[in-house]
Order: C-alpha cells, then sequence, then structure tokens
C-alpha cells in the first residue's frame, strides 16, 4: 500500500477554533484554548500517525488586522505557513464576521497561491440550522477553487472523519517524518509556558490575556520523590497587571498555579511543584528584541 505524508497549514481568523479542531483530531490536548481571540502565538505542529499516512499539521495565529509589533510577526508566521505546506485548511465561522473574515483571507491570502490545493472547513455548525449552510457553500465555492467544502463542529467533533478521507485525497506521497511516539515539535519546557500561559487567559480579562508571556526557568526532576520541580515566570507589561494577576493576598497567582500544576500532572504522569513569579517587562509586545529573551519563537 502507497503512503502518504505531508504538512497541512490550519489557517484562519482568531478564535474560529483551529487549536480545537487539531486536539480533536490528534485525541491529545497540544495546543492551548480559549475564548479569546489571539490564544494561538505562533505555529505548533501536531502530528497525526495513520497506517496508511503520516499528516503533520501545523496550527497557526489567527489572522487579523494587527498594529502591534508582535501581533504583527503573529500574522506573519501565518502567512508564511502557506508557502510551507502541502495542502492548506482554511477554517471559518457561518456568522457575519465569520464569513467576512474569510473572505479577507481568500482574497489577501490564498489567491496568492493558487498552486497550493485547499479545503474549506465551515466551523460550529452545531450553533446554526442547517438550511443557512447552503447559500454559504454556494457563496464559497464561487469565491475560491477549494478541493473540499465541509462543515465541521471541532467542538463536538463532527465532520473530522470526512476531513481526514479529504486531507488523504490530496496528500502527496511521502516518508515518515518522526518517530510513532511523536505527537507534537513543542518541548517539554514550551508546553509548561503555554498551560501557565492558558491558565491565566480564562482566568483574567481585559487586556491581560494579551499582555502576558510566560518563561521556564527551571525544570528538573527529583528522582528521591519521583516529582518535577518547575520554576516560571510570568511576564507583564505594567505593574497594575501585575497586581490583578498576583490578586489580593497572592489568591490569584494561587489559583492560576493550581490550576497548570493539576493538567501538568496529567501531561507528564508524576507530581510537580511548581513556583511562579511575576515580572514587570515594559511593552515587551512592541520591542522585537526582547522577544527572544522572553523564550517566544521569532525568526
Amino acid at each position: 500500500m502507497t503512503f502518504k505524508s505531508g504538512f497541512v497549514s490550519i489557517i484562519g481568523a482568531p478564535n474560529v477554533g483551529k487549536s480545537t479542531f487539531l486536539n480533536a483530531l490528534l485525541q491529545q490536548k497540544i495546543a492551548i484554548t480559549s475564548s479569546k481571540p489571539q490564544t494561538t502565538r505562533y505555529k505548533i505542529k501536531g502530528v497525526l500517525h495513520l497506517p496508511e499516512a503520516q499528516i503533520i499539521f501545523v496550527d497557526t495565529p489567527g489572522i487579523h488586522e494587527a498594529s502591534i509589533p508582535y501581533n504583527k510577526y503573529m500574522v506573519q508566521l501565518a502567512v508564511e505557513a502557506l508557502q510551507e505546506v502541502d495542502l492548506i485548511l482554511l477554517m471559518i465561522e457561518p456568522f457575519p464576521k465569520g464569513l467576512e473574515d474569510g473572505r479577507h483571507i481568500i482574497y489577501t491570502y490564498l489567491k496568492e497561491v493558487p498552486e497550493k490545493p485547499s479545503i474549506l472547513l465551515i466551523n460550529k455548525i452545531d450553533k446554526i440550522a442547517k438550511p443557512q449552510l447552503l447559500p454559504i457553500i454556494d457563496e464559497f465555492r464561487k469565491l475560491h477553487p477549494f478541493k473540499a467544502l465541509i462543515p465541521i463542529s471541532a467542538l463536538k467533533q463532527a465532520g473530522l472523519g470526512d476531513t481526514l478521507k479529504e486531507i488523504l485525497q490530496y496528500l502527496p506521497e511521502g516518508p515518515k517524518y518522526y518517530p510513532e511516539d511523536i505527537i507534537t515539535d513543542q518541548t517539554e519546557r514550551q508546553i509548561v509556558a503555554e498551560i501557565i500561559r492558558e491558565k491565566i487567559i480564562n482566568t483574567t480579562r481585559d487586556e491581560i490575556p494579551y499582555s502576558v508571556a510566560v518563561t521556564v526557568e527551571e525544570f528538573k526532576e527529583i528522582p528521591e520523590k519521583d516529582m518535577l520541580y518547575i520554576s516560571a515566570i510570568i511576564h507583564v507589561e505594567r505593574d497594575s497587571q501585575k497586581g490583578i494577576i498576583i490578586g489580593k493576598k497572592g489568591q490569584k497567582l494561587k489559583s492560576i498555579g493550581q490550576a497548570a500544576r493539576e493538567e501538568l500532572e496529567v501531561i507528564f504522569g508524576k507530581k510537580l511543584f511548581l513556583d511562579l513569579f511575576v515580572r514587570v517587562q515594559p511593552y515587551w509586545r512592541r520591542d522585537p528584541k526582547t522577544w527572544g529573551k522572553l523564550g517566544l519563537r521569532f525568526s
């Protein structure tokens, strides 16, 4: 039997459900999710191992109109992914703003790579009536020569099988790029930093989620106790944000740490001691020189 393999980019506007979709396909959480846009900050690879194929999905930051330098860089990462893959999945929402975002991405970015096969995924169909889908499918079929247009619900895991069938149809023949025990390109430190950031995003509001970066300073095993010791720094842009994350008598930081620790213990399969500190790094999103120092992927 012919073996297929290749890279598949998942693109779309912020908060459209790309990371939820990837986690559902892999049946394992490798990308953090939240109800807030711009949760994904860099390209994350997730590897799906099948008997007949190996699919390397590339989850990307949401494409949006960006003004802050780091946000512009996030969009650049998503656009670059279009050139690097064998197949493109464009995900949209079946609501007015979602359709507008989809049209913008098609005309601005997909039209620039006409040689790349692409599939349209209409996500969150559990939130609309079936008759509303037909005019959307008709419109987008005329906008771009998609190989397939598939209604899905990443949250309800509906339409995933149909999506895989279409991906396999257009995936090229190729080797196994990754061993079967590898499902993501993220390091342990990156996974820890992202899980901590997810808990911050989900327990704070306003500007806090977008002003936060997390770096892991220490990651070591304690064999005699069969546990991990992890020390991490939460970077914010202003003193007021530091106060919000720490909370009254340190309660907010404590709840963030507890939620992160519980999930990380499941991921690593052992007890874990997590030390969290908060540090002010003024306006780091506007200064590219600081991105590498904060452990953020950049080029």
